[in-house]
């Protein structure tokens, strides 16, 4: 028997790794099962070289629990250590083994998934363990020998009989506070959380299988069962597959195996394969989003070599691709020594840029290959889209080829062929090309019924983030602007060099203005008289684009200067000054009745925008009902 120190720079390191180097205990089993499947496949690529002579056969990684002995043990049939290997990987702590083999065998093992970046993985098993044992047999033709440490620096290694496989053993002698790990249910949680979709079989416990019956069996024939190994996790996910090999339908199991809770259907998948400049395999997919921006629920899922490290991955994947569900994994994203968080790095920027690439080129194919299914989709998938326009440059370059611009009447154009639908008859005076838009089809329903009367297009643009594509367009596009349809009347937001008739002198118009502005005495509205067409509206409220842009960026995060504080309620109300009911005002004599009239005009035209409410709608009914009374 050997008895020792282990080497470490600290008296004592086991309650700092136990309280500081890691921020989760659970994540002990993910470090011990990753050493195990690193073992196995160690011993995978040594037998394909020739280097081990034994039979790799089909290993897998058992985890067992013994409530009566409070122990967790976790056992592989993997390449096992020698009693020298023991004193020097267990050890010397920091000292990783999978980083030394990876090094040996750099040139040959570059596809083996060995995950082993963190020596420090192992002693991850204190944090739970009072006492930590290891029975391990060397694929060598050595004896087996046994490590034991009750958590101080001191160990003791000696030669055993009581193993006889090759393989490791790791048990843990659970610690009065952690007898949760004892439970066969926090185990499953965390096998199925960490270790989902690992490369070696994973068994816990067993479970019953119904046998087949023969084609020939009666018909009151019992069909048999037996016990089988109960395999916990999935060592080919899509992910690891080539596309060819997959159809729609492994996708669609895959994400549901993903998220299990998820009962629909995403609406299409990006399969991501690259390993130059950096090695990164996933599966993304665009759930139905709608105008939904809650990204707190069924995250993009961050695995390095198919072990689950967090679904915060802010910064490898662009923000606006965090809409997104799926999986990306990658041995060459940067992580602290506990797994938990990223570390800025080169290569990160490099990742989320393919990412962005790889997205905006699916978005490309998907509109060219079938472009009437990607109009039906487009409810779902826009958010993401837009979100893109506004925060990534090189996203928003090749946007114009997929993004598009829905019309009130149900049609879609891209940028390109909205454009050539309406520069004819929708550029200003100025040369500008004025593009018009409702955010609510039927809040707005006037407004938009008067620009089609007039053979203008109206977008039917709704998103929540929409100000800001507006924006970005307006800066990126030559001579271009937006108006929604209610921020002036439709004459004021494509001026034309057309003759205007008026009806009233100007002393008649000073007078109704006057007469107007009295009357309603509220500082929301500007009084603005217009020379329009006698059957237009006689009073039409309207929103200023600009307040009302600023004001919507406001409530989705932005806002500029202003976003320190809320902005006014200002409206302009425009008053035909060619209506019959401008004669009307100027004509009554009584001054209550013409505040009166004044009133009730104004009431309608709030009503129209959905201003009137609360106690003003309430006397509006009232008032309306008893006029018809009389």
């Amino acid at each position: 028997m050997t008895k020792g120190n282990i080497n470490v720079s600290v008296e004592n390191i086991f309650p700092l790794i136990k309280k500081f180097l890691y921020s989760d205990h659970e994540i002990f089993l993910r470090e011990l099962i990753s050493n195990a499947t690193d073992a196995t496949l160690k011993l995978k690529h040594l037998t394909s070289i020739g280097e081990a002579k034994v039979e790799y056969g089909n290993p897998k990684i058992e985890v067992k629990i013994d409530k009566e002995n409070k122990t967790l043990t976790i056992i592989d049939q993997g390449i096992g250590m020698t009693g020298e290997e023991v004193e020097k990987y267990i050890n010397q702590v920091a000292f990783s083994g999978a980083e030394e083999f990876l090094e040996k065998y750099k040139d040959t093992a570059k596809d083996s998934g060995i995950i082993g970046h963190f020596g420090l993985g192992f002693y991850s098993a204190f944090m739970v363990a009072e006492k930590v044992e290891i029975v391990t047999k060397s694929y060598k033709d050595e004896p087996a020998v046994r490590w034991i440490c009750d958590g101080s620096p001191e160990f003791t290694l000696e030669e055993t009989a009581d193993k006889s496989e090759r393989g490791t053993e790791i048990i843990l002698y659970i610690a009065e506070d952690s007898t949760e790990f004892l439970e066969e249910s926090k185990i499953r949680e965390l096998l199925l959380k960490y270790n989902k979709f690992m490369p070696v079989p994973i068994k816990f416990g067993t479970k019953t299988h119904t046998l087949p019956l023969p084609e020939d069996a009666p018909e009151d024939a019992v069909a048999e069962t037996e016990e089988v190994d109960n395999i916990i996790n999935n060592p080919t996910p899509a992910w690891t597959i080539a596309p060819s090999e997959l159809t729609n339908e492994d996708y669609m199991k895959f994400y549901h195996e993903l998220y299990p809770m998820q009962f629909e259907e995403p609406l299409f998948n990006i399969h991501l394969n690259v390993d130059y400049p950096f090695n990164l395999t996933g599966v993304l997919f665009f759930p139905k989003l709608s105008n939904n921006l809650n990204i707190e629920k069924d995250k993009i899922q961050l695995y390095q070599n198919q072990v689950f490290v967090t679904d915060e991955v802010k910064g490898i994947v662009p923000d606006f691709l965090m809409l997104l569900r799926g999986v990306i994994d990658s041995p060459d994203i940067p992580l602290n020594v506990s797994r938990s968080y990223l570390q800025a790095d080169g290569a990160v920027k490099k990742i989320s840029s393919y990412i962005t690439k790889k997205v905006a080129d699916k978005m490309a194919s998907l509109i060219n290959e079938n472009r009437e299914d990607y109009e039906k989709k487009w409810n779902d998938i826009k958010v993401v889209i837009e979100y893109g326009i506004v925060t990534e440059e090189k996203f928003a370059e090749k946007a114009d080829k997929f993004t598009l611009y829905p019309t009130t009447d149900g049609k879609y154009f891209l940028w390109n062929e909205l454009e050539e639908k309406i520069k004819a008859n929708q550029t200003d005076k100025d040369g500008k090309l004025v593009v018009l838009y409702a955010s609510n089809a039927d809040e707005q329903h006037s407004y938009i019924q008067a620009a089609k009367d007039k053979g203008y297009e109206v977008l039917l643009l709704d998103s929540p983030i929409i100000p800001h594509v507006i924006q970005k367009l307006e800066t990126s596009k030559d001579k271009i602007t937006f108006a929604r349809v209610d921020a002036d009347h439709i004459n004021n937001l494509i001026k034309k060099d057309e003759p205007v008739i008026s009806k009233l002198n100007e002393t008649e118009k000073e007078s109704l203005k006057k007469n107007v502005e009295e009357s309603i005495n509220d500082s929301k509205f500007t009084v603005q008289l217009e020379d329009l067409d006698s059957s237009d509206a006689p009073f039409t409220i309207t929103q200023p684009e600009f307040m009302r842009r600023m004001k919507d960026m406001q409530a989705t995060g932005g806002g500029g200067m202003f976003g320190m504080g809320g902005f006014p309620e200002m409206y302009n109300l425009v008053v035909n000054s060619n209506s019959e009911f401008a004669g009307q005002i100027l004509k009554t004599e009584n001054a209550d009745e013409k505040a009166g009239l004044i009133k009730h005009a104004l009431d309608l035209a709030k009503l129209s925008q959905n201003l009137l409410k609360g106690k003003e709608l309430t006397d509006f009914i009232q008032r309306s009902y008893k006029q018809l009374e009389k």
